[in-house]
């Protein structure tokens, strides 16, 4: 997939027709996946780089502690030298101006796309307790069935909470255990039993079964719309 820079908007040679193809270049790209139905990490790249510019676009002084933790020193450096340049020339800031506000739009847009995709994936999603769900359930295991209901990937998650500007979210650790046939013998109760002998460190695990009548990409989609709405679940039921 063809991605952007941190900085694309402010590299190099300003010009609002070089990057607004350049832009355009890039949502087309994320398009094609949208059609294919495969979310990430396209959604979060995006998602990502609209809210950079919109930071930017907002207050330099701002930068230090709105930045997503994934910036560097290195990189607010350099856009705090990008910002200070271009504020001295009012052209370039001009351009700047007219570039950030067309990406903005366009990205907006695209985004709203990718939700919209995002919640009929989850509106799709099925899930139920395996058996009785104990009282602490931030480690567990979900199965994973993907339109047919005849393969079932197993997958271990464990939940943790951390805190962002004073608020609390919870967020999900997985791992892919197996994939089993689903058979009239090889029920989710046999297959939660199995579980429970393989890993005696978990002797009462909370299980979730996860199903959709339709086929959406796996790592794409499926699995990353499955860990969210799973976190959702949970909380909602402790609260």
């Amino acid at each position: 997939m063809k991605t952007l820079s941190h900085t694309w908007f402010a590299e190099g040679y300003i010009d609002f027709e070089l990057k607004k193809y350049t832009l355009l270049a890039y949502l087309q790209e994320i398009h094609k996946e949208f059609t294919q139905i495969k979310l990430y990490p396209q959604l979060s790249d995006i998602i990502f780089h609209h809210n950079n510019i919109l930071h930017f676009k907002h207050n330099k002084e701002m930068l230090q502690d709105q930045f997503p933790k994934k910036f560097t020193h290195v990189n607010m450096d350099k856009l705090q030298l990008l910002y200070e340049k271009i504020v001295e020339d009012d052209e370039m800031m001009k351009e700047l101006e007219d570039i950030i506000q067309y990406a903005l739009n366009r990205m907006s847009a695209t985004i709203k796309d990718g939700a919209g995709i995002y919640e009929f994936v989850e509106e799709k999603l099925n899930i139920v307790p395996v058996g009785i769900i104990p009282l602490e359930n931030n480690e567990g295991y979900f199965f994973l069935c993907n339109g047919s209901y005849h393969q079932t990937n197993v997958y271990h998650y464990r939940l943790s909470i951390f805190e962002k500007h004073d608020e609390k979210y919870r967020s999900i650790k997985t791992s892919f255990i197996a994939q089993w046939k689903r058979t009239i013998v090889n029920t989710y109760e046999n297959l939660k039993t199995e579980l429970i002998r393989g890993k005696t460190d978990l002797p009462n695990p909370a299980v979730y079964s996860i199903e959709t009548d339709l086929n959406f990409p796996l790592e794409e989609t499926l699995l990353p719309v499955a860990k969210r709405t799973l976190v959702k679940y949970i909380t909602a039921s402790a609260a």
